[in-house]
């Protein structure tokens, strides 16, 4: 099938905006990651085309390009003029043929027409993930484990996709070099054979396990580190921990782009963290003293004068956010609490109170 269009990947308008992205990418990242869908097969390749589509046009410079190529029709198939059915491209013969993207990555199609350094056919491909982090170890740094889908080498053929005794035989479509070359007006683009998968070699008859592909999907745990401060949208790069490379080549980067989670204490104001601390409104007339827990976990002493009016900030000084050498504040607002019922004892001297302060009611 051809390659889709990206903004119908993420469901939205060619005119949308970077935020309008962003949120349809969240949106539909979450819907269909693979650790939400276990034993979906189909939800890892959703996930990985919403990431694709993500990538690209979240770039203005890459989405520029890919608007190019979109209004010349590249995502709707090229046609390979004079290579009729089962001949390479170049080979004599008239009549056209319908070719679709099929295997070829984007960064393929950049770089035959626009003139991007290529990368080697056998490397690994880049994969994206979102992973949620929780607010502590967003806030403090740490590592967490993270499940991905992964394409591997099939152990049984050892990548040749032939089943045990088969032969390999050169491919007729593109007569062993694994590539096939297409074009439209001017432009000339290079993408991995349909026929052989890019190995330039056929088996006489298929591998059962992998039916022939020399790779199979299966899924790897790693450790990511997350760095302190980390805040939703933050993205990091990690080389080498995507897709395995063909025969040996460079495996592809992995990008984390990291979503904290909500923390029903704290949340951030910059470097600085806040939390809401109830007291009643006597403690808040006379005066008290609060043990205020703090991100580590510990809990220092915090006094409240007398007269503490609800909404007030006391500021704890260093216990925020570490980064870059510099350390932000926590902040203790306080909400001051109202008794819903009260004994009638206690209202009649709340009553008395009241007129002795010369308070209206």
């Amino acid at each position: 099938m051809a390659n889709p269009d990206f903004y119908q990947v993420l469901g939205v308008p060619e005119t949308a905006t970077p935020p309008e992205i962003k949120k349809a990418y969240r949106r539909l990242a979450k819907q269909h990651h693979p650790d939400a869908n276990p034993n979906n097969p189909q939800a890892a390749e959703k996930f990985k085309a919403i990431s694709e589509a993500h990538s690209v046009l979240s770039d203005a410079e890459k989405r520029k390009h890919y608007d190019q190529m979109r209004k010349l029709g590249a995502f709707d198939g090229f046609r390979r003029q004079g290579a009729p059915s089962g001949r390479p491209s170049g080979a004599p013969g008239g009549g056209t043929e319908e070719f679709e993207f099929g295997e070829m990555g984007l960064g393929d199609i950049f770089s035959s027409i626009f003139g991007r350094g290529r990368r080697e056919d056998n490397r690994g491909e880049t994969l994206e993930a979102v992973v949620e982090v929780p607010f502590r170890v967003a806030a403090l740094g740490g590592k967490i484990p993270v499940t991905l889908p992964v394409t591997e080498s099939c152990s049984a053929c050892h990548g040749s996709g032939a089943a045990p005794g088969a032969k390999l035989n050169t491919c007729p479509e593109c007569n062993g070099r694994g590539t096939v070359t297409f074009g439209q007006g001017g432009f000339a683009v290079s993408r991995p054979c349909p026929q052989c998968r890019g190995k330039g070699k056929i088996p006489t008859e298929p591998c059962p396990v992998c039916h022939g592909a020399g790779e199979i999907r299966t899924q790897k745990q790693i450790m990511i580190t997350v760095p302190s401060a980390t805040e939703t949208g933050h993205r990091v790069r990690l080389k080498g921990q995507g897709e395995a490379g063909r025969a040996g080549a460079q495996a592809g980067d992995l990008i984390i782009t990291f979503q904290v989670q909500d923390d029903r204490f704290f949340h951030r104001d910059g470097l600085n963290l806040i939390c809401e601390v109830p007291i009643n409104m006597v403690q808040a007339t006379l005066g008290t003293r609060l043990r205020v827990r703090t991100l580590d976990g510990q809990k220092v002493v915090l006094k409240i004068p007398a007269g503490t009016q609800p909404g007030r900030k006391f500021r704890i000084k260093g216990l925020g956010l570490e980064k870059g050498g510099q350390k932000g504040d926590q902040l203790v607002q306080i909400q001051v609490t109202v008794p819903e019922k009260m004994a009638a004892d206690a209202e009649a001297k709340l009553k008395e109170f009241a007129d002795s302060a010369g308070i209206k009611f």
